[in-house]
């Protein structure tokens, strides 16, 4: 009993099957995890670590030399840039693309370990040395907490007890904040009143360290109990620390500290990190979720929380909404699901009129059973609700029934026949079974690329294959069950009377005359018919040339950034003032619903595909929020022509949130070499050609403008006379001009620092210098600093020495015209030769980054995976015709897929991006499976002993419908598609691919067939 017999016969088995399929589809649906895009690992790591007074040459030698050198040793490494700045290093170790998940911790362990063996052969002057191994988290919920008269640290207590809260949301993984000011207390010491008191600095310094020590004071037993000894005296407050009590030195009179300083509590004058929401002070509140949740759930339940938690907020402070990704999956979501039952209303309303009413239904509820039933896979294979899954879903949906229209046409040509619905329904699953399923097995094979990706792109992309793959196979299974099931309950029993020589009047339509008489020409000039479609693919291999090229298309979110760099060696406050005005000038245009801004480094990651910029005194990056995609592009020309214009001093970088991994720019070459000189020399070079190009944009390099020091000139004879040295020069200029940490002030939870620094009017400027004083041990008292020093000099230095992989490399970076029709990919073209035609001297390297490189390691991974899944495609048709030339004969039409692929992009002007070329392949699937079809059919017919030519014909006449039907339901589901930015791409290389490539192979196989085979037209008429 064949599989379709055993269905049509034991209908509660078959019933309990549709039924299973379509509970558990439904309530896997609602079940599943969603999520704005798939989770992808980042598998990079962040070690910073801070030298204070090193110069960047010096941290590069002295810090991040060894540390690269240690961390080089592991065996997982992929790459290592470090940043080396003055009084910093920053350096970002990434892992091969073989490592995920589960094996990243185990590896952030070991390169920890590595690194703190290094830190007793580090200098002494290395204050921290920090790993962060989470630098891949996403924030999903993001706000910003702002309150018009809270200060900095009423906000952090606000934020502090919101973290408290959230951090019990069940689905919560982690809550984090962001653009905190640390608050500090400050002694501002006057050198006029220690010198006329004769004290010297590091008296006071002691007393405050050795007042607010914790010590212990031991125990004592009395009466059998212990009591413990605990002094008071501890200093908790600013009123406490001003009158805490120095020892005069000459006179032994006892002085307050207040008598020589003023105290005071306030946030550090030099900030790190500045958050601006709306020109107001924000903190960032960044909400983690926690894997395999439902991104939409635990949102829902975190604003409940905050519902609740409403009445504790203290007026005047608000809660900004600035990202929140629960709301904006719901919406991504639902927006394709909708396209979803577009697109299965689309297949299933074409299904009707192209094949009746019964049959369109039967085939339209096997097409929703798959679905459901797709679902359930996903459900018990941890594959959640997002962007690329749905995506996968709908790209599937025309090939879904393709099996099911095979074998509904079978049942019903069979029924015309005079066989009865069981007979036909056995009849065509026997005879189709192993080629539909080798034709199934080939186009998931097609996708397999995809899946076995290991880099970045292949992880984000992967659940395309997956879920093609199951659904597919579940296509395959559903036609030779269900289909023949609902078939002999739908379709009617024909009446009998046709013989079995009467099959030709199942093709005597329109469509099928025209066809047969098409394919009769083809088949009479063959010669004829091959040079035209090979000069029609030449054609479109040439056109496919003028085709735009990208990588990733920007994403569907309003948003964009402008990052903003100001002249290297700018202070942090003046970025910050900058900034303000920047903002301002944005938040005064139309449709625009936010602007934040993130001072001296990027915002927290709210999104897999945002890179936080490293931090940088001279940077800002402004998030713009508009109310819809469309005003964001009229806003953005706008900021293009006039924001450079308004503000002179700062260059500005327009970018669009994309939603793919995007690298910091779009063009980055990358020049490697000892010596910083040679490497400007070269950069300047190539920024001149990239500059004379009119497409690139933002023209700039990674080392940045050098900057300017002054340098006292430290008199080693004088100083060593008086009993000074040059630390005792450093650390009285710090606390001159940046304020010296002296000990910290325990006050509740936080431990304040404890800043000593000179009245401002002292250290208004450096003019003041001439007025500096020192603590002379040997003549026990203070001397002017003219003393130790033979003047100052200016000095030139380079800011910021950036190296990859251990070498010294500076990369010169540019963009395209993001808001013009032009591409990364056309501007690289374009200036690729002139920049490596440059003659570079001995020991230096150029290297490509940017688009270019990301694009190339993305499609170098799923290349790789190609050559094996491709020979498995072309073995699979051998095991199914037994024949090599038969083989050939279907592979044959696989390019012709490029004629429709060229003229769809070039009359749609819509670039070949990434998820184009995943189009490109799964269409050789796509074709495969029609020829198979096609071929199979031949095969029947020759079997049956028919003559060759009568035999070529007529199959394909007959197959015209199935083969037609299933590539007409893949093009039209795929109209949905057609709309989404990120999808758009894909689909237009799919229908125009597949669309002239099922016209071609209806024609061209048989053609093929005959030139291969020697079958040769009649002199008159073949009749079929």
């Amino acid at each position: 009993m064949s599989i379709a017999e055993y269905s049509i016969k034991n209908k509660v088995i078959s019933w309990l099957f549709l039924i299973i399929l379509t509970v558990g589809g439904i309530s896997s649906f609602f079940e599943l995890g969603r999520l704005e895009d798939p989770a992808f690992t980042i598998k990079d790591a962040m070690i910073i670590a801070t030298y204070p007074g090193a110069t960047s040459t010096e941290v590069e030698e002295e810090l991040t030399y060894p540390i690269e050198k240690a961390v080089r040793q592991l065996p997982y490494i992929d790459k290592v840039t470090s940043t080396s700045s003055a009084g910093m290093t920053q350096i970002m170790v990434s892992m091969e693309m073989i490592y995920g998940p589960d094996e990243l911790p185990q590896i952030w362990d070991e390169m920890r370990r590595k690194v703190n063996d290094l830190k007793p052969m580090l200098p002494a002057g290395v204050n921290s040395l920090q790993i962060i191994d989470d630098f891949g988290d996403v924030y999903g919920v993001m706000y910003m907490l702002t309150g018009k008269g809270y200060s900095y640290d009423e906000l952090k207590q606000y934020a502090d007890y919101l973290i408290r809260e959230l951090d019990l949301v069940e689905g919560v993984g982690k809550v984090s904040i962001a653009g905190q000011q640390q608050e500090q207390i400050f002694v501002e010491i006057s050198l006029e009143r220690m010198a006329a008191l004769n004290l010297d600095m590091n008296t006071v310094v002691g007393l405050l360290n050795q007042q607010n020590s914790v010590q212990s004071a031991g125990e004592i037993m009395i009466n059998g109990q212990s009591l413990v000894i605990r002094p008071n005296g501890t200093m908790n407050s600013v009123e406490a620390v001003e009158n805490l009590v120095i020892h005069g030195r000459d006179t032994g009179n006892l002085i307050r500290l207040k008598d020589v300083a003023t105290v005071t509590r306030g946030v550090q004058e030099k900030p790190g990190n500045v958050v601006l929401f709306n020109g107001e002070p924000a903190i960032n509140l960044g909400i983690a979720f926690a894997d395999g949740v439902n991104v939409v759930e635990v949102g829902q339940r975190v604003d409940a929380r905050l519902a609740e938690l409403e009445s504790f907020k203290p007026a005047g402070i608000t809660l900004n909404n600035f990202y929140n990704q629960a709301q904006e999956v719901d919406k991504s979501v639902k927006d394709f699901i909708i396209s979803l039952g577009e697109a299965v209303a689309i297949v299933i309303v074409v299904l009707l009129f192209a094949m009746g009413l019964r049959s369109g239904l039967i085939i339209g509820a096997v097409l929703l059973l798959t679905v459901f039933g797709t679902f359930i896979l996903m459900k018990m294979n941890n594959i959640e609700l997002h962007r690329i899954s749905l995506g996968a879903l709908i790209i599937a949906l025309g090939m879904l029934v393709d099996n099911a229209i095979v074998v509904v046409e079978g049942i019903l040509v069979g029924i015309k026949r005079g066989r009865t619905k069981i007979q036909a329904a056995v009849d065509i699953t026997k005879q189709t079974q192993w080629p539909l399923l080798g034709a199934t097995v080939i186009a998931i094979t097609a996708f397999a690329p995809i899946g076995l990706s290991q880099d970045a792109t292949g992880e984000f992309m992967g659940s395309l294959f997956w879920v093609l793959c199951y659904s597919l196979f579940l296509s395959w299974i559903t036609a030779l069950t269900l289909t023949p099931f609902l078939a002999d309950l739908l379709l009617k029993d024909g009446d009998n009377t046709q013989g079995e020589g009467d099959e030709d009047e199942a093709y005597k339509g329109a469509l099928f005359t025209l066809f047969g008489a098409t394919l009769k020409f083809a088949l009479r000039f063959r010669w004829m018919t091959m040079a035209s479609m090979l000069a029609l693919l030449v054609a479109a291999v040439v056109a496919f040339g003028h085709v735009k090229q990208s990588f990733f298309p920007p994403s569907n979110t309003p948003m964009f950034y402008v990052d903003m760099w100001m002249p290297e060696g700018t202070d942090i406050r003046e970025t910050m003032r900058q900034t303000e005005q920047v903002e301002q000038f944005i938040r005064e245009q139309d449709n625009v619903a936010f602007v934040t801004a993130s001072v001296g480094q990027g915002l927290q990651r709210f999104a897999l595909t945002y890179q936080p910029e490293k931090s940088y005194e001279a940077y800002a990056q402004l998030q713009v929020r508009t109310t819809d995609r469309d005003n964001m592009f009229v806003l953005l020309h706008h900021l293009d022509e006039t924001l450079s214009a308004r503000f002179a001093l700062p260059t500005f970088q327009f970018k669009l949130m994309e939603f793919g991994p995007s690298p910091a720019s779009k063009i980055e070459a990358r020049i490697s070499g000892p010596d910083p000189q040679v490497l400007r020399d070269l950069a300047t070079q190539v920024e001149n050609i990239l500059l004379t190009d009119p497409g690139a944009r933002n023209v700039r390099h990674d080392w940045r403008e050098r900057t300017k020091v002054l340098v006292p000139q430290f008199n080693e004879t004088k100083a060593r006379r008086l009993g000074i040295s040059k630390e005792d020069l450093s650390q009285t200029l710090q606390m001159a001009y940046g304020g010296s940490t002296i000990g910290v002030l325990r006050d509740g939870t936080q431990m304040l620092p404890i800043i000593a620094r000179l009245p401002e009017n002292e250290r208004v400027d450096f003019n003041s210098v001439q007025n500096l004083k020192l603590w002379s041990p040997v003549q026990q008292a203070y001397v002017p600093i003219e003393q130790v020093i033979d003047g100052i000099d200016l000095a030139w230095e380079e800011p910021l020495v950036q190296r990859r992989d251990r070498k010294r490399t500076l990369t010169v970076l540019a963009d395209h015209n993001v808001l013009g029709d032009e591409t990364a990919a056309s501007l690289f073209a374009r200036v690729k030769p002139l920049v490596e035609a440059l003659p570079l001297p001995p020991g230096y390297s150029l290297s490509w980054g940017g688009e270019y490189e990301s694009s190339k390691d993305a499609q170098e991974s799923m290349m790789s995976s190609m050559p094996m899944g491709y020979l498995l495609m072309f073995v699979i048709t051998i095991f199914l015709f037994n024949s090599v030339k038969k083989s050939l004969v279907i592979w044959a039409t696989v390019p012709l897929s490029i004629i429709g692929v060229a003229i769809g992009l070039l009359v749609t002007n819509v670039p070949f991006s990434f998820t184009a070329l995943l189009g490109l392949l799964s269409l050789s699937g796509m074709i495969l499976k029609n020829g198979i079809v096609l071929l199979d059919q031949i095969n029947i017919e020759l079997e049956q002993g028919k003559a060759p030519y009568d035999a070529i014909v007529h199959s394909a006449i007959s197959r015209v419908r199935p083969v037609s039907m299933a590539a007409l339901t893949t093009i039209l589901g795929m109209i949905p598609l057609v709309f989404d930015a990120f999808f758009d791409s894909l689909a237009i290389t799919i229908m125009a691919g597949l669309g002239f490539a099922t016209v071609l192979t209806l024609i061209v196989v048989p053609v093929l067939f005959a030139l291969f085979f020697n079958v040769k037209a009649p002199t008159g008429d073949a009749t079929v």
